[in-house]
């Protein structure tokens, strides 16, 4: 090839290269609250003690002041929420939000890193609170988004987000620490007596890794309390917080076989357990009620897993948890698609929970499994992310969300989708 044919092919790779950046959206963060607002004669959805019609709200230095009839507040923004109803700010679980922003792209892809034992990785390092993606997820009332790792085995911690912030100190909200463990699965055997028996062995091997990673976290725990530790290890030294109790482990799976071994695991070691996907975590209620786990169901929109399973029962499993007093909370695994959380819970709704139970799933319960105690929920001393719309929130047909606040600020609810729709219609 020659020196000019090279010297074209790299221009066109520096044109590529120069073309692969992708911009965060320009939509201005809000100022904290300066002036108290007042809400009169709205539905307030609390979802901690019900619907209250016709009802006063105040809202002031980011945090619900009072909640009544005939509410006095002379100093603050009046607005007229008549007809209008006002619930508590929706927090997506189990989200990649802020670390894909093209899914096709690697390089803008940040949901995971190499090696299968990485508890020490903080995701929050890699989260980009100028996401394109964000304003289109906030616009539906999300306002919090958990965002996790992915990967192979212990990935590393998840962090709760505000989604309107300029920096990533800014975004963050302080939660327990939380680890993430993927759960291998062994999927459909083969009928080759050697394959099927090679399957075998390499799902045995994986769960011996996952054990001997926790045992060795373990017995680093124990020379710590004893100031026994000759050199520190950062994987060994970042699972402290699980092992005191201090922290709670995530772990990804599905499966009956996969809940029963994590469960296992976690009554061994007196770990918080919650599990993330929960398909079949309904059938092991007495198990996972003895040590007190909770779930993060994540199928709703999801065809059955199993081709003799009735097509519905996935829409049904959350109405199952409920039956089975197992602690629950709805999560919709993805970037952009988290967005759909909302019909999620809706969809619910047809199929066992009642719509206070369904808006809890994605409020109030998403907090208090996080182990966070003043989000979630519209109630005196809780803090004023709120979504105020004319219609149910759990219906898409019928939600039109207006206003969306973040501790007390009014967010700009525009986004590149509204953008470019406001532009086509000028063609």
């Amino acid at each position: 090839m020659s020196m000019a044919a090279k010297r074209v092919l790299l221009c066109l790779g520096l044109g590529c290269i120069v073309t692969l950046p992708v911009h965060g959206h320009d939509m201005i963060p809000a100022e904290a609250q300066s002036t108290a607002i007042l809400f009169t004669n709205a539905s307030l959805h609390t979802a901690i003690d019900g619907v209250k019609l016709n009802t006063d709200l105040l809202i002031e230095d980011g945090k619900v002041k009072a909640i009544g009839q005939n509410l006095i507040a002379p100093q603050a923004i009046h607005v007229d929420a008549t007809d209008k109803h006002i619930y508590p700010g929706l927090i997506a679980l189990d989200t990649s939000l802020g670390l894909v922003e093209v899914e096709m792209m690697r390089p803008s892809n940040d949901s995971y890193e190499v090696g299968e034992i990485n508890p020490q990785l903080e995701v929050i390092t890699a989260f980009n609170p100028d996401s394109e993606i964000i304003p289109t997820i906030r616009v539906n009332g999300i306002t919090h988004a958990q965002i996790v790792p992915q990967g192979d085995s212990l990935a590393g911690q998840s962090s709760l987000v505000s989604l309107d912030s300029w920096t990533v100190e800014d975004a963050l909200v302080p939660t327990q620490a939380a680890f993430h463990l993927y759960w291998p699965r062994l999927g459909r055997l083969a009928q080759d007596k050697e394959k099927r028996q090679e399957q075998i062995e390499k799902y045995d091997q994986r769960i011996a890794d996952i054990s001997l990673a926790i045992s060795d976290g373990y017995r680093y725990f124990l020379a710590s309390k004893v100031n026994k530790i000759n050199k520190i290890d950062l994987r060994w030294q970042s699972l402290l917080p699980l092992y005191e109790g201090e922290a709670q482990l995530f772990v990804h799976a599905n499966t009956q076989k996969q809940i029963e071994e994590a469960a296992s695991l976690a009554k061994q070691y007196h770990f918080k357990l919650v599990i993330v996907g929960g398909y079949d975590a309904w059938r092991l209620g007495e198990l996972l009620n003895e040590i007190q786990a909770k779930v993060i169901y994540t199928r709703t929109l999801s065809l059955p897993m199993r081709k003799d399973e009735p097509i519905d029962l996935s829409f049904k499993i959350p109405a199952l948890l409920k039956q089975a007093e197992i602690p629950f909370a709805l999560g919709f695994s993805s970037d952009w698609n988290s967005r759909n959380l909302p019909l999620a819970a809706g969809q619910t709704v047809a199929y066992g929970l009642t719509k206070q139970e369904a808006l809890k799933s994605v409020s109030l319960d998403a907090a208090r499994i996080l182990g966070v105690d003043n989000m979630g929920a519209i109630a005196v001393g809780y803090q004023a992310n709120l979504v105020v719309s004319k219609g149910d929130i759990l219906d898409p047909m019928e939600t039109r969300i207006e206003k969306v606040y973040i501790d007390g600020r009014e967010i700009d609810l525009n986004n590149r989708q509204q953008q470019l729709y406001q532009k086509y219609l000028k063609r």
